[in-house]
């Protein structure tokens, strides 16, 4: 993605939003309306989240009600949703690159605000739930504090000003279209980070609009630059049997892919931002590789779904479809792009091996080669 216009504007100052932009809290969301519509002999569409994205507790209880046509008001449906979301906070997990921002931006000293439209007491509690967090905002501000929340800018003024700055010198993070709106009509630069896949066009009015949290580039703002030049990442370790793809890694590209179910592991894609990562993959019955991976829509493709597209940096003879693969995911290269071209897109997934092959030989990445998740068998069936 690219910015929608020319960055200039430096700041000192940073307001980041929580729910989608820190927090995978869609996640966690589309698993309890899903299991509390079920009840009522409904199916939760995931596709529809973008009516709740970025409103206000009861604006979001209302667009469910609306939709759903549930037999409760928008009040009734929110008293029975929130203690639900309350037992569920502490498994909200980080979004990628939340953890690296937050520790970056303070240990140089830049003041940093929390704003989000939840109630004050809700933020606490979720934040409350990861290590360093509380600690590292200036300022929180919930929705419950101001008189109108996000599309208004109520909430982003109140933040510049419990931190003693001025709206002009504060750089907004946002997930959603309110808090873009909310943002700029703060008269704030700001920075989208889209949480609904494909919803870019409408986040076009924003200064910049990044892939994700992993691709900010502070500098661009006058802020301290991140010093890392690789993009170590908190670990994860899926696996599963080698399923065939689309065909076109082998028969297109030229590069064939391992490919596991995308629907076997859809929350752990909704927790990923799309873009091309890298670390370890263990065959049992053949040994342990290098492999670099895309976790996304592929938009060269035009894919409707998000899928795990692995690619094992190894040469093999035969075909392993059945076979059960494990991978530790344990680096980020870049977010996920478009190609002019077939021939253009192959150079790309070739240049991003060579930058696996050679990252994976630092001591950083190498020791995960020896993870226990790669190297125990497999437990004996019981049939």
């Amino acid at each position: 993605m690219a910015a929608s216009k020319p960055v200039c504007k430096l700041v000192s100052h940073v307001i980041v939003d929580l729910d989608g932009t820190l927090l995978n809290t869609d996640s966690v969301a589309n698993q309890i309306l899903k299991s509390f519509l079920a009840k009522l002999g409904k199916k939760w569409d995931s596709k529809s989240a973008h009516r709740i994205v970025g409103r206000t507790p009861l604006e979001a209880a209302a667009a469910v009600v609306e939709d759903y046509q549930l037999p409760y008001s928008k009040e009734e449906f929110l008293s029975m949703i929130t203690p639900l979301f309350a037992d569920q906070w502490c498994n909200i997990r980080p979004l990628a690159g939340a953890n690296r921002l937050i520790k970056h931006l303070r240990s140089n000293g830049v003041p940093m605000a929390l704003a989000s439209n939840s109630p004050k007491s809700n933020i606490e509690a979720k934040i409350s739930c990861h290590n360093g967090w509380k600690e590292s905002f200036s300022a929180i501000v919930g929705g419950d504090e101001v008189e109108d929340g996000k599309p208004s800018p109520n909430i982003f003024l109140e933040a510049a000003k419990r931190m003693n700055t001025e709206p002009s010198s504060c750089l907004v993070i946002e997930d959603s279209v309110a808090g873009v709106t909310a943002g700029n009509a703060a008269e704030m630069e700001v920075i989208a980070v889209p949480s609904i896949p494909k919803q870019v066009d409408k986040l076009s009015s924003a200064s910049e609009v990044v892939n994700s949290l992993l691709d900010l580039q502070p500098e661009k703002w006058g802020l301290p630059q991140f010093e890392d030049c690789t993009l170590p990442i908190e670990p994860w370790y899926i696996g599963g049997p080698v399923i065939k793809g689309f065909g076109r890694g082998s028969k297109v590209l030229g590069i064939p892919t391992a490919n596991l179910s995308a629907e076997s592991f859809s929350d752990i894609l909704s927790e990923h931002t799309s873009g091309v990562y890298f670390g370890w993959a263990a065959l049992f019955t053949r040994g342990i590789y290098k492999m670099v991976m895309n976790i996304g829509w592929n938009p060269y493709f035009a894919n409707t779904e998000k899928t795990i597209e692995p690619w094992l940096l190894h040469e093999f003879d035969e075909d392993f479809y059945g076979e059960e693969l494990r991978l530790a995911i344990i680096g980020y290269i870049k977010p996920e792009a478009n190609f002019p071209s077939l021939e253009s897109l192959i150079a790309r997934i070739h240049e991003d091996g060579r930058i696996a092959e050679k990252a994976l030989d630092l001591p950083l990445y190498a020791a995960y080669r020896d993870s226990p998740y790669l190297t125990n068998p497999l437990p004996e069936s019981n049939s």
